[in-house]
């Protein structure tokens, strides 16, 4: 009987045993699990935090205070001047109008195969002694043979076809965007088509050729309309957008009427320390006076006479007497905000002012805010910055407490169409499929102490033994660069097809319709496509390329602003 209490008793204590060391196990997996859920909270915490407080490099991203900080430091004189191209909102607007542009399921052949299933019997008598344009027949041909022959772009509806130069032509237009590389917009492009009837029973036409880009000039309509061709019924929402290639209308706009004029209220700055300054800060200064004219809901008196300051114009002085429109979408900014031409507004206010008592508010300080201006009654308050620098800078209105009040409106300013659509053809005559490189050299590549090894990293060997790995043989490629000398680049010619800006010079000769129109802004002065406006449209090919090589980061390791500067 003891040794049964022995046995008994060794057996309790083993079962207690292996209970306490269940329990310490339980308590070891609680524990632990306790421990990686505190380190999971920890970890988001501290990306939140990051997240917040992160300020990416590109300054126009940043605060206002550090974006002031950025336009009016003293540079040091050991390093150049960023030239590059100022952004503006298209390029990072996330406007519910700007998403509406980007559709990812563009027309296809099933689609226009559908609509001609739906015509099909709308129209069975065919004419073989000439081709009707309005036949549907006719357009779904035209519609089918630009879905085969141009690959690499997306359409997103196609104009009604019109008659062209003779019996046998149509002109059609469409809306598409690349398939690849970097364009949140819409284009435009309309050509001419060659037809022949294949079979006059069945009413079958071919195509026989097409012409070039913006060949077919009667598709092209002079003031945007809603398309009466074809149209997806998903794709409807595009149809108001205005697309790059379609005729800009950046007139200026006229009072109606004299009681139209007198009932309105207006915000004006006059010139101040801003006039030649690069165009970044002439920009953010522009910025401000909008968002404060949107403040307190008046319309904005603008002068449209610009400076182009030589450091956006390399070798050059300051260049006065520049026009807004050669830079900047007034069309898109007229539409979308209360303007007026300040040399329109004094014509209207000097006929006015006196007969119908209209006053006005000479604002000389801009410490006064825009909400001491808020129930201001005037019909024009008048900014002056008479001051010296850096007080007599527009943007001084928006800064310190200012800066949560007046928010800029970047979805304004759009760059230029015009220039946007010479990119568009320089795009559309490499058909959209090519791969882009920017080179930088210049006076960048002369500095060894600041950009030790650019010189070395550009050169034609070093080019070509990078991009043998990047880019396949035969490819076309275009070069953005500011090496004046493009014979520079000869020895890559034998791998690549290479294309430069000064390639596509007749879309800004005196027979182009850029010369010509801008002619008609200038008052028929001739106007010099500059360097900055080179630069704008070289730099815009450059995103639009499939593969896309950056000097820096991709071809050397030097710092883009200069040694010791690159970001982390």
């Amino acid at each position: 009987m003891m040794a049964n209490n022995i046995v008994m008793g060794r057996s309790l204590s083993s079962s207690n045993g292996l209970f306490k060391a269940d329990a310490i196990g339980q308590k070891m997996i609680s524990l632990i699990a306790n421990l990686c859920f505190a380190l999971f909270v920890i970890g988001v915490v501290v990306f939140t935090i990051l997240a917040a407080t992160y300020q990416p490099e590109d300054p126009f991203l940043q605060s206002s205070k550090s974006i002031t900080t950025y336009l009016t430091a003293t540079s040091n004189a050991t390093f150049s001047q960023d030239e590059s191209v100022v952004r503006t909102g298209e390029d990072f607007t996330t406007s519910q109008e700007k998403l509406q542009q980007v559709e990812t399921n563009p027309i296809t052949i099933a689609e226009v195969k559908e609509e001609e299933v739906k015509a099909s019997t709308e129209n069975s008598i065919c004419d073989t002694q000439t081709i009707d344009c309005s036949d549907h027949e006719v357009g779904s041909a035209m519609m089918r043979f630009a879905l085969e022959n141009f690959p690499d772009i997306k359409f997103y509806g196609f104009g009604k076809p019109v008659k062209g130069s003779n019996e046998s032509t149509c002109d059609m237009s469409w809306r598409f965007k690349p398939k690849v590389g970097r364009s949140d917009v819409l284009y435009k492009d309309y050509r001419r088509f060659s037809l022949q009837i294949a079979d006059a029973i069945s009413c079958n036409y071919t195509v026989v050729g097409v012409g070039d880009w913006h060949s077919g000039k009667k598709a092209r309509k002079r003031k945007h309309k809603k398309p009466t061709g074809f149209v997806p019924e998903r794709l409807k929402p595009l149809t108001e957008m205005p697309a790059v290639g379609e005729a800009v209308n950046d007139s200026v706009p006229e009072v109606k009427s004299e009681g139209t004029f007198s009932k309105g209220k207006y915000l004006m700055y006059s010139r101040g320390g801003d006039y030649c300054k690069p165009m970044s800060q002439y920009l953010w200064s522009f910025l401000c006076a909008l968002g404060e004219a949107r403040y307190l809901n008046r319309t904005f008196v603008m002068e449209l006479e610009v400076c182009l300051s030589g450091s956006n114009n390399p070798g050059h002085q300051d260049e006065p007497g520049k026009d807004f429109r050669f830079y900047f979408d007034f069309e898109h900014l007229k539409e979308s905000a209360s303007v007026i031409d300040q040399a329109q507004f004094w014509t209207d206010w000097n006929k006015w002012q006196k007969q119908d008592g209209l006053n006005l508010n000479m604002v000389n300080d801009f410490k006064v805010t825009p909400m001491q201006l808020k129930e201001d009654q005037n019909t024009l308050i008048w900014r002056t910055f008479d001051g010296v620098e850096p007080d007599n800078y527009w943007y001084r209105v928006c800064e310190g407490e200012m800066e949560n009040v007046i928010q800029r409106p970047w979805d304004l300013i759009w760059k230029s169409r015009r220039l946007m659509e010479i990119v568009s053809a320089i795009s559309t005559r490499m058909n959209w499929d090519f791969d882009s490189v920017h080179v930088v050299r210049g006076e960048k590549a002369k500095n060894r102490d600041l950009w030790p090894n650019l010189d070395q990293d550009t050169s034609p060997d070093a080019l070509r033994e990078k991009l043998r790995y990047r880019i396949d043989e035969n490819r076309d490629v275009y070069i953005a660069t500011n090496e004046m000398d493009t014979g520079f680049f000869e020895p890559l010619r034998s791998t690549y097809k290479l294309h430069f800006l000064d390639e596509f010079n007749d879309l800004w000769d005196e027979n182009s319709e850029w010369y010509n129109e801008t002619m008609v802004l200038s008052n028929g002065k001739p106007v010099e496509f500059d360097a900055y406006m080179r630069v704008e449209v070289d730099t815009e090919v450059f995103y639009r390329g499939k593969k896309q090589i950056d000097t820096f980061g991709d071809l050397t390791k030097d710092c883009k602003d200069g040694a010791g500067t690159c970001s982390s």
